[in-house]
């Protein structure tokens, strides 16, 4: 069951999105858009933005209170932004459905939503002329 749920979600707002990225819940209104936010096309970039909001506050410690050189310390903090990105890749999948059964769906669902998704676009992608009958699959 293919659902586009952005269209009908409203948005968190901007300290609900941080609060969000932090590891917070939202309220239920918005759990549409949690679903959304986890299984629409540009996913695993949001995922990564949140990683980043994540590890700014020890970048910025890093780069701001550590008495060696500034060289060092940028370093320090590409390597920590780096490793943290990494290690947030790996887990990936687990985390978004944690943020989606946080949001009151079944555990397994946002897999659930981009497989569909993937085999509806692969179906669209292989026939592009349909034969018993014109325009979409909606």
């Amino acid at each position: 069951m293919y659902v586009r749920t952005r269209d009908t979600a409203h948005r968190p707002t901007p300290l609900q999105w941080v609060r969000y990225a932090l590891g917070g819940g939202l309220p239920r209104e918005l759990s549409p858009w949690v679903l959304a936010d986890t299984t629409e096309p540009g996913w695993v970039r949001r995922h990564l933005t949140r990683a980043v909001v994540q590890l700014l506050p020890v970048l910025v410690l890093c780069v701001v209170a550590v008495p060696v050189p500034l060289v060092y310390r940028l370093s320090a903090a590409f390597g920590g932004l780096l490793m943290g990105l990494i290690f947030s890749m790996a887990f990936m999948v687990e985390t978004t459905e944690h943020r989606v059964a946080k949001a009151g769906y079944p555990p397994g669902t946002a897999a659930r939503v981009r497989a569909e998704r993937s085999e509806r676009r692969q179906l669209e992608r292989r026939s592009p002329y349909r034969r018993d009958g014109a325009g979409s699959f909606d």
